[in-house]
């Protein structure tokens, strides 16, 4: 009776096994994606902004996502407005400063080798992390 028991719930115990490993390798962390559009505009630093030139796809509302190195989406959504950042940290003294066009938005992805960004289906763009804020992905374009 007791190798029939064993031999009825070992299969459902090895399978419960294998979805708690599975659960655990796709658990995500909680981290911002950044991303630094380097348009060099001169603005007041903090104000909304979006990216020009060729980099008009950086705007609030474009949509997103964050895939891993096999093409697997890991998050998707829409950008938030951007905010404008000083481009050197010393203080010029001038209320209007060169910027960066900054985009964050939290996502929570699976611990992967690499990650890639794509806005609006252009071509992806390589995140590296970076903890220097907080747990985050960083991005500068153009790199």
């Amino acid at each position: 009776m007791r190798r029939l028991l064993a031999a009825l719930l070992l299969p459902s115990l090895a399978a419960g096994a294998l979805t708690a490993c599975d659960d655990a390798e796709d658990a995500g962390s909680a981290m911002t994606v950044r991303v630094l559009v380097r348009d060099i505009n001169i603005r007041p630093e903090g104000v909304e902004c979006a990216g020009t030139g060729p980099y008009t796809h950086f705007h609030n509302r474009s949509p997103f996502q964050v895939i891993d190195p096999d093409g697997r989406t890991l998050a998707e959504g829409v950008l938030p407005s951007g905010t404008s950042v000083a481009t050197f940290k010393e203080d010029l003294e001038v209320t209007r400063v060169p910027t960066y066009c900054e985009f964050a938005v939290p996502v929570t992805v699976a611990d992967r080798s690499a990650y890639r960004l794509v806005v609006d289906g252009h071509p992806p763009i390589a995140l590296t992390p970076n903890d220097s804020e907080g747990p985050a992905l960083v991005a500068v374009v153009p790199s």
